[in-house]
């Protein structure tokens, strides 16, 4: 059997028999199979879009063999007594509870929210009364605050070949769509997700693995540099090892930490709103329409630096998709973005945010406890101005000239909107950048200054991270892991996935290179 790659351009809205066509006509083939190894859409021209597909052809007809496949990660599986507890069930925590469980370890996850199918019914409930339910929510439960969200998994981190492809694998088992595996910018849509979490969680149990789901973890026991036990609620776990894969919002997690004596030191992260606008603006701005057959919606990616301000940048676009109340503590108000796989929602949004130090925002050299506190008082300061979850809000035009902000305005955003001198709820440093990205943005995209701008996106990233050694351990104990966007080493899905995969890989193997 014969292997060829072959690239070429289709039209935005191909259907299968074209793509065959294709490929007949380029390699004068009778018989073959095939298979898409990547699909982006090119719209540097708008009288011109179309998708660039490379496939994989295999056929008798073609000489030569097949291609070596890239190797796959090896979960060397046997019987062991060694028993580990994972804290958190986001992507970091459940790939790693689920390669250890694959490898023969006794593998618990504990989760301090619910499970995915109560923990939907509890958002539904919270948009519906603006009654906040502390383990139902958007920043925690089964699956972390991804699940609730556009599901992207891209990534820019390096060296995670083998672990991307065991979690878009796994995924493609438990209901995603086989195209993550080749589109250029592949997502799954928080209405898959609820699907998805849920049928790995079936596989995991299926295999030995357990779940505690609404268990807090409160406190370690801590003797000699190792820990030996998790305090909850409902009691102690003992194990041999820990995972602790919180997500960034849990900082009572982060403070109980530290008072443990894990180290953190500060670093960048951002902090910002969510701009908002009608699908068709972006589509047109995009496209040159306001809609395009074959394709779903369109996206952006902007960035900017002004002379002598904080680099600032759009994050986690949600093309077709809505703003939502991310908070994890009921006294705080933070917004961030979702969107379903079809993603046809009326409206289009994403963090713009500046991404600056610690330091710079509290004029001294700042501890992690330090920077914790200064982010969770601007939380609530964006809870008090409305004295609810209703987003503090305006219009980009009011943001740009700091003009009185404009009445209210239809929004996807489910708990209200409430007028506000936006940029001065934000730190002088952070609004001001945002200010002049936003001019840059406007004349980039068409129509850009007619959106809106809204509440606070705080949770792009982790303003501290832990102090890892080279096997991933952190800095000082012998059995102590952490993983994922609370170890503050990752970033969304699949880098944080892979993060726990090599967390889990580093006790299987012991020796394992982790950084």
């Amino acid at each position: 059997m014969g292997y060829r790659e072959i690239s070429f351009k289709l039209p935005a809205d191909y259907k299968d028999d074209q793509l065959r066509k294709n490929i007949k006509k380029n390699l004068g083939l009778k018989e073959f199979s095939y298979q898409i190894e990547n699909k982006s859409l090119d719209a540097r021209k708008k009288d011109n879009i179309h998708w660039l597909v490379r496939v994989a052809v295999l056929s008798k007809e073609i000489k030569g063999d097949s291609p070596v496949m890239s190797p796959s990660l090896h979960i060397s599986h046997q019987k062991r007594r060694e028993k580990v507890v994972v804290v958190g069930s986001g992507p970091a925590g459940f790939f790693s509870a689920f390669v250890l469980q694959k490898a023969g370890f006794h593998t618990m996850i504990i989760e301090r929210g619910t499970d995915v199918h109560k923990r939907t019914a509890g958002i539904r409930a919270f948009e519906k009364t603006g009654i906040f339910n502390p383990v139902s929510n958007y920043a925690f439960g089964e699956g972390g605050a991804g699940t609730f969200s556009d599901g992207k998994l891209t990534s820019r981190t390096r060296h995670i070949s083998k672990e991307r492809q065991f979690i878009l694998s796994s995924y493609i088992s438990a209901g995603a769509p086989e195209e993550i595996r080749y589109m250029a910018h592949p997502h799954l849509g928080s209405d898959n997700l609820r699907i998805i979490v849920k049928n790995l969680r079936d596989d995991f149990l299926n295999i030995g693995g357990s779940i505690l789901f609404e268990t807090l973890l409160e406190d370690l026991k801590i003797k000699d540099g190792k820990v030996i036990e998790a305090m909850t609620a409902s009691g102690g776990i003992e194990a041999d090892y820990f995972i602790i894969a919180p997500g960034h919002s849990a900082h009572e997690t982060y403070r109980m930490l530290i008072r443990r004596g894990v180290a953190f030191r500060t670093k960048n992260f951002a902090l910002g709103c969510r701009v908002e606008h009608p699908q068709e603006i972006i589509n047109k701005a995009q496209w040159g329409r306001e809609s395009l057959p074959g394709v779903k919606a369109a996206e952006y990616r902007l960035t900017s630096r002004g002379d002598g301000n904080l680099p600032v940048y759009t994050f986690c676009m949600c093309p077709g998709g809505v703003v939502v109340p991310a908070t994890a503590y009921e006294n705080t108000n933070i917004v961030n973005g979702m969107s379903r796989y079809q993603r046809n929602g009326k409206f289009a949004n994403a963090a713009c945010v500046a991404a600056v130090h610690p330091d710079k925002l509290i004029g001294r050299q700042a501890t992690p406890l330090e920077a914790l506190d200064w982010l969770g008082a601007l939380e609530e300061n964006f809870y008090r101005y409305s004295d609810s979850f209703q987003a503090p809000f305006c219009s980009i035009r009011n943001f740009i000239d700091s003009t009185a902000p404009s009445e209210i305005v239809e929004s996807s955003y489910p708990l209200g909107l409430k007028p506000a001198a936006l940029w001065n709820l934000l730190p002088f440093e952070i609004s001001n950048s945002i200010r002049e990205g936003l001019k840059d943005f406007s004349r980039k995209i068409k129509g850009f200054e007619t959106g809106s701008i809204m509440g606070l996106e705080s949770k792009t990233s982790s303003p501290v991270q832990v102090l890892r050694e080279k096997s991933g351990l952190c800095a000082g104990f012998k059995n102590l892991y952490m993983v994922g966007e609370g170890s503050g080493y990752s970033g969304g899905i699949i880098s944080s996935g892979s993060d726990g995969i090599k967390a889990a890989m580093g006790i299987i193997e012991n020796n394992y290179s982790y950084l």
